[in-house]
């Protein structure tokens, strides 16, 4: 709910309110929050529930900055494990998709496809703490892109270096998957940054 702005950025809620609104006891909704709260998501006020916070152009250039570094550092592992044809099948698949839903401009449809190829990636490199970390941010930008995804000219340059990165760590190129991926990153980053700036968001 609040990934997806059903709980827009400023509200507040109490755990009794959610626990009604979701069908289960306070518990769940307490670790929850808590959780969300170590993810930036919340602020968990004691005896007054919790607000959702903001995701600011700030939030988001420090959080591509982790991102870039960490899906560098993965595109490089995956590259020295040197996999076999058959592990690198989902992350075709989801380039498929992502050209798919591109053809048809269909940019939600997209944005699951990018995202699965991301999460390959990340497995592709062995490193689960990796994994663990990613995950975490890409809450937060799950957010923001859910927001901007029409704002954005058409992601066809993605597209072109996902298939190059994958065509690098294929190949065992792990310096040049790297390379790829980072610079990747960074433009996406700075992309994403510009809107929210252009826009004046903190949003969501």
């Amino acid at each position: 709910m609040v990934l997806e702005g059903v709980l827009p950025a400023g509200s507040s809620h109490l755990e009794s309110e959610l626990a009604s609104t979701l069908g289960m006891s306070r518990t769940p909704v307490r670790e929850a929050t808590l959780l969300l709260e170590a993810q930036g998501l919340l602020e968990v006020r004691p005896r007054h529930g919790v607000t959702v916070l903001p995701v600011s152009a700030h939030d988001m250039e420090e959080i591509y900055q982790i991102l870039t570094e960490l899906e560098g550092l993965a595109a490089e592992l995956a590259a020295r494990r040197k996999h076999p044809d058959p592990e690198f099948a989902a992350a075709e698949e989801a380039i498929v998709q992502m050209d798919k839903a591109l053809k048809h401009n269909d940019r939600e449809a997209w944005a699951v496809a990018d995202e699965q190829f991301h999460n390959e990636l990340i497995r592709l490199s062995g490193n689960l703490r990796i994994a663990s970390i990613v995950q975490m941010y890409n809450d937060q930008v799950r957010r923001v892109r859910a927001v901007t995804l029409y704002m954005r000219p058409a992601p066809k340059k993605s597209n072109s270096d996902h298939r190059d990165v994958l065509t690098a760590i294929r190949s065992g190129h792990s310096k040049k998957a790297r390379q790829i991926h980072t610079e990747h990153r960074v433009q996406a980053g700075k992309l994403l940054v510009g809107i929210l700036q252009k826009h004046k968001m903190p949003l969501l």
